[in-house]
């Protein structure tokens, strides 16, 4: 239980990466940014090793790991690639800049979709029950902390956010969210080869 609270405490800390955005206060990002992500990290592996394991196939395991690479990529590439990291995570203020484009096409809050699917792997991969509840409490309470970044958070960051609510899910990707990140990823494909 307490490396539930531990990874909760995290996914807090890094949520507070936007306050100390807004109020401009030098230093604070990369700690908050740093020490967040430990104590995530640290207590996903905890919950994988620690407490009554379900006894699941070998296959289920291989599986698993394959799902939780995957959604780890995701995530990282959500976090770390598509948005601007020097601006979102270092410097003090706000990067002053809405990506609404690539995998932010699909939803809004594409690190959340992968972190569910993350989860979900890391309970297959490690066969372990604490690792279900972590995954249903981290995923339920970040969920809850992306839905007020969203409604409250973000419109005060970013001009133009209300449009790109209107136009993108939040987290379940829809029909026209597909197309338009498809459409995005043919675009950007055919650039490339042009510019060879």
């Amino acid at each position: 239980m307490n490396y539930i609270l531990l990874g909760a405490a995290g996914f807090m800390l890094m949520h507070f990466l936007d306050f100390a955005s807004m109020k401009k206060i030098t230093g604070l990002k990369p700690l908050l940014w740093l020490v967040g992500t430990g104590l995530v990290v640290y207590a996903m592996f905890n919950v994988a090793v620690t407490g009554n394991h379900f006894g699941f196939p070998v296959w289920i395991n291989i599986f698993g790991w394959g799902v939780f690479s995957a959604a780890l990529f995701g995530m990282a590439y959500s976090l770390y690639v598509a948005l601007p990291i020097g601006k979102t995570y270092i410097s003090s203020g706000t990067s002053g800049q809405l990506v609404t484009n690539g995998i932010y096409e699909l939803v809004r809050h594409p690190w959340l979709l992968f972190f569910g699917f993350a989860m979900a792997g890391l309970v297959l991969l490690s066969g372990s029950l604490l690792a279900l509840w972590a995954g249903i409490v981290w995923v339920l309470f970040s969920t809850i902390l992306v839905y007020l970044q969203d409604r409250y958070v973000f419109p005060r960051m970013f001009p133009g956010y209300h449009r790109y609510q209107e136009t993108t899910p939040m987290l379940i990707p829809s029909k026209q969210s597909l197309t338009a990140f498809f459409k995005g990823l043919k675009k950007n494909n055919k650039l490339e080869v042009q510019s060879k």
